[in-house]
């Protein structure tokens, strides 16, 4: 049954950047809470179960603190007003608020953490031993990460994240699965996890949901697409020079990411488990690539020029002869998710896209995914500025010559690393790359109309067996 709760969060969700349903239609909304913390402010957490038209159900996870007044330097957090009585049973109101941007709000959620406390349905799992505990900030305030979309981030300090996963399935997030084995790898590649928080599912047999997890902050990093894009600029900059001769040249930072890469991939091949891919594995594959394009053709009219071709890419994996070692990989590899610091890269956000159901995510899987993700990305930071200019053949040649040259460096750096040249003749991976093109087409289409140039020229050289 709907709450007057409910309805304020029916009227506030949408407009939230994390909330996956935008532009459905809801036909109904209910919510349930319990509280984290009743100090000042009070701070209570909500599951929002959203049905919609359709007969889809997605629940929701909405931290709410709550005030007895309205409070003018928390308007951009405010959510609204709820009645209620008071003590003398008399009309009032409280007035709700996002507690992931109330700072006053955000210390209970480490002092639970650190304690390894159970609050209502909730249970907090600190990482280490009591031996060797990790190291987790008690009493620092956390201050909201504004860039983010699926999820919603605390930094505490200048020690830890705290990762908030909004859209609730039973299981445990790859993220974390993946964290806690990493972590007793040491490998220099990854942020160590610090803890992570589940919650009971109302239905006694499904299993847990994980609410949120705590990483190491790391400190002086700098954004992979920050920096890829930069180069890329100065490239363009520089009308007489060629990639390898700008002083911004990216290739070795491309070099040293794909060093990097195979290293967090060897590592997940040692600590989790491992299967080679079969002749099945190969047909379900290619199967499901096909089934997303021809999907993918309902909303991009323009993938009809390459469908045949595209099926012949996808045919050539259901035949490849390539030996496969599956393992857990990172599932959304690209350049936003990786830091470069001063001592090297580091690999974040193993819960892969989180558009696919967790069951698939967590599913074994060819480290080529990454790998193709990655060469997408780089194709994407050398033409993310001709959408500004699409007919400049100048900037075109430049940018090809940028994505060219990094994506060979990483595919370097992976090889030299790992023993294994992750770029040569490969169908599989020819595949993966043009199945991350095509889901891309769809998202530009339904968000960046403007920018659906860059993965359609992208399956026209995919397709054509160009490099």
């Amino acid at each position: 049954m709907s709450t007057a709760l409910a309805e304020v969060l029916r009227d506030w969700m949408p407009h939230q950047r994390w909330f996956g349903g935008k532009g459905r239609e809801w036909a109904d909304v209910s919510e349930e809470g319990f509280f984290l913390s009743r100090a000042e402010p009070v701070l209570s957490v909500h599951r929002v179960r959203v049905t919609y038209t359709d007969g889809a159900v997605e629940t929701y996870l909405v931290p709410l603190s709550w005030r007895a007044h309205p409070e003018e330097d928390l308007n951009a957090a405010f959510i609204g007003a709820v009645p209620a009585k008071d003590a003398e049973g008399a009309d009032r109101e409280n007035y709700a608020y996002d507690a992931m941007r109330d700072r006053d709000a955000t210390t209970p959620w480490l002092t639970q953490l650190a304690a390894a406390a159970t609050v209502g349905p909730m249970h907090f799992h600190p990482a280490g031993s009591q031996t060797d505990p990790a190291p987790i900030p008690e009493g620092v305030p956390g201050d909201i990460v504004s860039t983010e979309q699926s999820n919603t981030s605390l930094v505490y300090g200048q020690d830890a994240i705290f990762k908030l996963f909004r859209r609730l399935e039973p299981g445990l997030n790859p993220d974390v699965e993946i964290g806690e084995a990493l972590r007793r790898t040491e490998n220099p590649h990854i942020a160590p996890l610090l803890g992570y928080v589940e919650i009971d599912d109302p239905d006694p047999s499904a299993e847990p949901a994980t609410v949120a997890m705590l990483q190491t902050f790391v400190r002086g990093a700098s954004d992979g697409w920050r920096l890829a894009t930069a180069s890329v600029r100065d490239l363009y900059a520089e009308g007489d020079l060629h990639a390898d001769e700008v002083g911004g040249d990216f290739a070795a930072d491309s070099e040293r990411l794909g060093a990097a890469t195979a290293s967090v991939h060897a590592d997940l091949a040692r600590v989790l488990p491992t299967a080679p891919a079969d002749r099945e594995w190969f047909t379900a594959t290619a199967r499901g690539m096909t089934e997303r394009l021809e999907a993918a053709l309902g909303v991009v009219p323009q993938l009809e020029e390459h469908l045949a071709a595209l099926r012949k890419v996808y045919a050539a994996v259901a035949d490849s002869p390539e030996e496969v070692l599956r393992h857990r990989v990172h599932g959304d590899l690209h350049l936003g998710q990786v830091l470069r610091t001063a001592t090297g890269w580091v690999v974040l956000d193993f819960e892969g896209e989180p558009a696919r159901p967790l069951a698939e995510r967590r599913q074994l899987d060819s480290p080529l995914r990454d790998v193709a993700g990655m060469l997408r990305s780089f194709d994407y930071a050398a033409r993310h500025m001709l959408v500004e200019q699409p007919d400049d053949a100048q900037r075109a040649y430049r940018a090809q010559e940028w994505a060219v040259r990094n994506r060979g460096a990483f595919c370097s750096g992976y090889s030299a690393a790992s023993g294994m040249d992750p770029c040569g003749d490969s169908p599989l991976l020819r595949a993966f790359e043009a199945d991350k093109a095509v889901y891309e087409c769809v998202y530009e289409a339904r968000n960046r109309p403007n920018w659906l140039m860059i993965p359609l020229q992208s399956l026209s050289r995919l397709t054509a067996g160009e490099s």
